[in-house]
């Protein structure tokens, strides 16, 4: 397995598709792994009547979205290369910039599954650019 690294963000909407498709063609070009990361967090306004789902239910949407965009980009014409999966609890653009360090590239879409909350805080793709210690990459849909 290689030792260098390119994490990208995964959300399971079209941008995130398009990234994870290009990560896995630059690791190929540069024998690196992929390192896929989803995150997952209760929405802003959840506590106020219980929500919609079970709070279990959001933990597996997530992983379900990560887990299908992995294996739809597999069965593309993309190059075979390792990708490895992370989900995580907790903020998209926090989880991708702990997950960055020592990265090669952070690699994210230009939007994804955004919400009100998301919006107050700024964009993952914007969050990432100004605070990654490693060359991050946005890439357009």
């Amino acid at each position: 397995m290689s030792e260098r690294k390119i994490v990208v963000g995964v959300d399971g909407s079209d941008p995130s598709k398009c990234a994870l498709r290009w990560a896995v063609k630059q690791a190929a070009l540069i024998d690196a792994t992929v390192h896929a990361v989803g995150a997952w967090e209760f929405p802003a306004f959840y506590s106020w009547e219980g929500g919609p789902m079970p709070p279990d239910d959001f933990e597996e949407a997530a992983r379900k979205a990560l887990d299908d965009t992995v294996e739809q980009v597999q069965h593309e014409d993309v190059p075979t290369v390792p990708i490895e999966r992370e989900l995580t609890h907790g903020h998209a653009a926090q989880a991708l910039l702990d997950a960055s360090d020592g990265a090669e590239l952070l690699v994210v879409g230009s939007r994804g599954h955004g919400s009100f909350y998301g919006a107050l805080l700024g964009s993952v793709s914007q969050r990432c650019a100004v605070h990654a210690k490693c060359p991050v990459v946005i890439v357009r849909y």
